[in-house]
């Protein structure tokens, strides 16, 4: 990385652990601290549309979307100035703060930026089978359970596949999830927006609603804070689309790329050089198979949140 554009440092540049999917350093200059993010760019998911994401970020915080104020960007790294605040933990969060978000994420979808990439998606992978197998074959810790979900698995991957969006779509973040925001005085920070692209209002606003209105598991979901993201988003000057099951299919198979993702890197047994440890894609490929067919069960029960 060619960091010298930030100043003299004025300390070695420390890893900062945790990241699901690219790697994090702070760097200390005598220009300030800045949060410095190498890209994973061996096996990603998806293609990093760099150029366009700065463009969507520079717009995002000039017109006072809290957030870090984005640097610079390469094809391979990401720059930001260090913001300091409290992690926000897996829980239900505040009313107040849930409102905030909607309005925030209002504020986001109204920005006029030009977006020239248009998304085609692949067809959800159905190799649950084959993955089972393998995981079995080499003795990998979650594979019985993997072993015991594979028809629910290509149901959901049926179910991402098929499920109806009834738009708009809208130029957005993508990801804003609890591990995503920081709390500066009880108020949100949006981080992360490597994401960011078109997507289905209804598929953002479940999924954002839904992560800040639940603990770790589906057994804690607060119905009170669901809505009050959407009073927000209203509240900013938002339209909420029609209820169904698309508010979320965006949240399911996001988890379910992630999951057999992290199952692959697992397989291939090698710590590699970026991305997440293996010990981390360990945890997440657990967390997605023991996770995703209880999410996935309880669709009904969600969809009674948007009523």
């Amino acid at each position: 990385m060619n960091l010298s554009h930030l100043g003299v440092p004025i300390g070695p540049m420390t890893r900062v652990h945790g990241g699901f999917a690219n790697r994090m350093y702070r760097l200390d200059t005598d220009q300030g601290s800045f949060a410095v993010k190498e890209l994973n760019l061996v096996d990603r998911r998806w293609t990093y549309r760099v150029e366009e994401v700065f463009r969507f970020e520079r717009t995002a915080f000039a017109a006072g979307v809290p957030m870090p104020e984005p640097i610079s960007a390469s094809h391979d790294t990401l720059v930001h100035r260090w913001v300091e605040g409290e992690k926000v933990p897996e829980a239900p969060v505040s009313a107040a703060y849930a409102f905030e978000i909607g309005e925030i994420l209002a504020r986001i979808h109204a920005l006029d930026v030009a977006w020239t990439h248009v998304s085609i998606e692949d067809p959800t992978p159905r190799d649950w089978p084959e993955l089972a197998a393998r995981a079995v074959a080499t003795g990998q810790p979650w594979a019985d359970e993997l072993a015991s979900h594979v028809e629910t698995f290509l149901a959901i991957a049926h179910f991402v596949d098929t499920c109806e969006r009834p738009g708009p779509v809208v130029l957005t973040h993508g990801d804003i999830q609890p591990w995503n925001l920081l709390a500066r005085e009880g108020r949100p920070v949006v981080l992360d927006w490597e994401l960011s692209g078109m997507l289905d209002l209804s598929g953002e606003l479940g999924s954002t609603a839904l992560s800040l209105a639940k603990g770790p598991g589906f057994d804690d979901i607060k119905p009170a804070i669901f809505r009050s993201v959407l009073d927000g988003y209203v509240a900013g000057g938002g339209a909420p689309p029609p209820s169904g099951p698309s508010w979320f299919a965006y949240i399911i198979g996001g988890w379910l790329g992630h999951t057999r993702w992290n199952i692959l890197r697992c397989l291939a047994a090698v710590e590699a050089s970026t991305g997440p440890d293996l010990a981390l894609s360990h945890e997440s490929a657990r967390n997605g198979v023991r996770g995703l067919p209880v999410l996935f069960g309880r669709l009904p029960e969600l969809e009674a949140l948007l009523v």
